[in-house]
């Protein structure tokens, strides 16, 4: 075997360790690194042979690693960022994206919004390709092998690199429908009278609104007839008239102008949105990722819907 085979082999055997150790089972970092569960476990034999070590216990339910293996993955990961950015510097790609980026974004966000600018992005880099997978929950980073996430709302995770990129403002809206069963709705005394819907990723039993001309916020208590963790669900809830809703302002800006959709109390808005970038830290990011920092970072603030957050 040839000394470049033999590195080849260490480092695809570092990598496979490092998989197994970040999704958790063998059978998850088989189908993130494409291969066979049994490929997998015979890096890992391959691997603890050279080295003369035990790094993983393997249990009925569970993966845990030996000491020697919590050495051994903090110096695997750190051996792997260095040669990733030697590679990319001597083969010229250290600042032409290629590769495969995985990105966790918001469904409605990352299907209305952010397409198009991610789309002329990628046109740029005809040797970059992207998973782009929406959802509303929380990644885990590590486990889904996710290189980056757009967040809407506070992240919660303060292991995280986090970049606040823009806000979504937020207003009350309703069909002409409902307000003409409810004449009296002409104030923000009576808003609360009104049958409500309920996003619950961000309010339930409960809407928080805020006077745009002095700051005051008040706190509405309501009692939802629909509760959805759906924001397009929610939209069109309340285009059939079932109840009020606060939303996003972006959604219902075509609802509104067209007349099928009102909004309520303007003076009086819903806290914005914060949208972040955020990723776990690294010693090497490598050049898709970079690239895709600076676009979001540039390209967030400008779209449909969003403005910058200093405009709080």
């Amino acid at each position: 075997m040839s000394k470049t085979t033999a590195t080849s082999d260490r480092i695809e055997l570092m990598q496979t360790f490092i998989r197994i150790v970040e999704s958790g089972s063998l059978s998850a970092a088989a189908a993130q690194l494409e291969t066979t569960q049994p490929t997998i476990s015979r890096r890992l034999q391959t691997l603890e042979q050279r080295l003369g070590l035990k790094l993983i216990l393997r249990t009925t339910h569970a993966l845990k690693l030996t000491d020697d293996g919590e050495r051994c993955y903090a110096q695997a990961r750190q051996l792997l960022a260095t040669w990733h950015a030697l590679e990319d510097e001597l083969t010229g790609a250290s600042d032409d994206p290629i590769g495969t980026l995985r990105v966790r974004a918001p469904h409605a966000f990352g299907q209305d919004q952010m397409i198009a600018p991610l789309l002329s992005w990628m046109e740029r880099y005809p040797r970059l390709n992207v998973e782009w997978m929406l959802n509303d929950r929380t990644p885990d980073f590590i486990a889904e092998n996710i290189d980056c996430a757009i967040q809407v709302g506070t992240p919660t995770d303060t292991s995280l690199v986090t970049i606040l990129l823009a806000e979504v403002p937020r207003i009350v809206v309703a069909a002409p429908a409902l307000l003409a069963r409810h004449p009296s709705m002409n104030s923000i005394q009576h808003i609360s009278d009104l049958p409500w819907l309920a996003l619950t990723s961000f309010y339930t039993k409960e809407i928080a609104l805020q006077r745009q001309t002095d700051g005051e916020t008040l706190n509405i208590a309501i009692a939802p007839r629909l509760s959805s963790d759906s924001l397009y669900a929610v939209r069109r809830a309340a285009l059939a008239g079932m109840g009020a809703a606060v939303m996003s302002a972006w959604v219902v800006q075509e609802d509104i102008a067209q007349g099928a959709l009102v909004q309520l109390v303007p003076e009086w808005q819903a806290p914005p949105l914060p949208v972040w970038l955020t990723y776990p830290w690294a010693s090497y990011y490598p050049a898709r990722l970079r690239h895709f920092f600076a676009m979001v970072r540039e390209e967030m603030p400008q779209l449909a819907g969003a403005r910058p957050a200093s405009q709080r």
